[in-house]
């Protein structure tokens, strides 16, 4: 299986992706760790929104010692949340991408000020009743989970996802690092070979802000690591009742009016299912994994998902910024790979 993996991910940057790392993990341990294009082992990824369940992982922690009721408004822990009606959005909507402001305002640098974020806050409106549908929150719903870790925590979110997760698990600092730590970062190219530069995110200090919607950096084998955690909890980093909830319990079955399906989300991450549509739910699953598998895919098809069934976590990460057809048919191949 590893070979064919492998050699799946040749073949993507055969087919025209310029860099791309995979990875497979199993009992704890790297078992498939390898780089192919203009990269090496030690290149370290943007990931997107692969970043979420790391984000949704740490705010877990915060249930599991009743600091954080998610049934409860975000208004109740951050009062200034509660301008233009968004006083009746819950916590548990903003983690299902049914708060109703999926598109609203807030910059990379304005996000890691506290005092710019609330102010962006305050602003904001809702586009439509929460809990009613499902629309997905790419960045704005993160950085009120960001607020909410430096309530309850007392310490900027960085440093408490840091302190509480990744390090603990041997990890390095994933998201929010230092502009002098960023050494091995893989510049994002857009398919003509030019550099992918969106305001707001590819500088080095918005890389520094941490956006918790989608500003991680990583290398595969620090996904796949990851995804064993939540699969293992070697660590004892959560409640046994949570970190189950977060990785069964599907609180959120709207449709998904841009992929057609629905959404089977839990908590911070997306579940298989067993309708046969998992390659159309945002994970990145390989063709028949188990319904139980879970994970949650960043923009540009940065892959990352455990099947509980087999043991196996898998991630992928690329720096090929094209349109969605072409990236699928590069690097679906490597997840269906896995997935055997």
């Amino acid at each position: 299986m590893f070979e064919q993996v492998a050699d799946a991910a040749r073949h993507s940057v055969e087919g025209g992706i310029p860099a791309c790392q995979v990875a497979v993990a199993l009992d704890g341990e790297v078992v498939l760790f390898e780089a192919f294009g203009d990269c090496t082992l030690e290149s370290r990824f943007p990931i997107s929104s692969a970043t979420k369940p790391l984000v949704a992982s740490a705010i877990w922690q915060l249930i599991g010692e009743g600091l954080l009721d998610v049934s409860k408004p975000v208004a109740h822990y951050v009062p200034e949340f509660a301008t233009n009606g968004k006083d009746v959005v819950t916590v548990e909507q903003v983690m299902l991408h049914t708060a109703g402001f999926p598109q609203a305002p807030i910059r990379a640098v304005e996000g890691a000020d506290p005092e710019r974020r609330l102010a962006r806050f305050a602003s904001w409106r809702l586009d439509w009743e929460p809990g009613t549908r499902f629309e997905y929150h790419p960045a704005a719903a993160h950085w009120v989970l960001a607020e909410l870790l430096e309530r309850l925590r007392g310490a900027d979110f960085r440093d408490v996802i840091a302190d509480r997760v990744t390090t603990p698990l041997g990890l390095p600092r994933l998201l929010g690092l230092p502009e002098d730590e960023q050494a091995g970062y893989v510049e994002p190219v857009v398919a003509d070979g030019e550099p992918w530069v969106v305001d707001g995110l590819s500088t080095p200090a918005a890389r520094a802000a941490g956006v918790p919607g989608g500003g991680g950096i990583a290398t595969a084998a620090d996904l796949a690591l990851f995804h064993q955690a939540l699969l293992h909890d070697p660590k004892g980093l959560w409640d046994a009742a949570v970190l189950a909830d977060a990785k069964t319990n599907v609180r959120c079955n709207l449709p998904d009016a841009l992929l057609g399906v629905p959404v089977m989300r839990t908590l911070g991450l997306v579940l298989a299912g067993d309708d046969g549509k998992e390659q159309l739910r945002y994970a990145g699953f390989g063709k028949g994994v188990s319904p139980a598998a879970f994970g949650h895919m960043g923009a540009h098809f940065q892959l990352a998902w455990t099947d509980p069934a087999t043991g196996v976590s898998f991630a992928y990460v690329n720096n090929l910024v094209a349109d969605n057809l072409r990236q699928a048919m590069l690097t679906m191949p490597v997840a269906n790979a896995a997935a055997e």
